[in-house]
């Protein structure tokens, strides 16, 4: 049975900003045919880009701490929510990723998702369309 994984993908800055047109437009299209592989494979269950904008939110004593994205440090740009056989596979999923060979301070944060809490026995909800 598959594991699932999540791929948090980051970039320091906005490194694609420094990409031609051209570029922008070959990279948008290797992620449609890595989408498309990964789709075919059965190992896609979602993914998606995220804005650079947004807030950080935290809580110190009884006070909310809310900060915006600094967009020029290392954020958090998408995500591939996988399903894979081992985290090996997942890895070796993560390597093929478009982002590494369009932006050199890429990095790809695999992690494998908590699907039941074994105390309890409590399994997570999940969307099963």
């Amino acid at each position: 049975m598959k594991k699932e994984y999540m791929l948090y993908i980051r970039n320091k800055g906005d490194a694609k900003k420094a990409l031609s047109p051209a570029d922008h437009l070959a990279f948008v299209k290797q992620c449609e045919v890595y989408i498309g592989e990964l789709k075919a494979n059965d190992n896609l269950i979602a993914a998606q880009p995220i804005v650079r904008e947004g807030v950080t939110i935290n809580k110190s004593d009884n006070d909310w701490n809310i900060a915006a994205i600094d967009p020029d440090q290392e954020v958090q740009v998408g995500y591939y929510h996988l399903k894979a056989d081992s985290l090996e596979e997942a890895i070796a999923i993560a390597k093929r990723n478009p982002e590494f060979a369009f932006v050199p301070s890429a990095s790809i944060e695999v992690r494998p998702i908590k699907m039941k809490e074994e105390q309890t026995g409590f399994v997570y909800p999940k969307d099963d369309k």
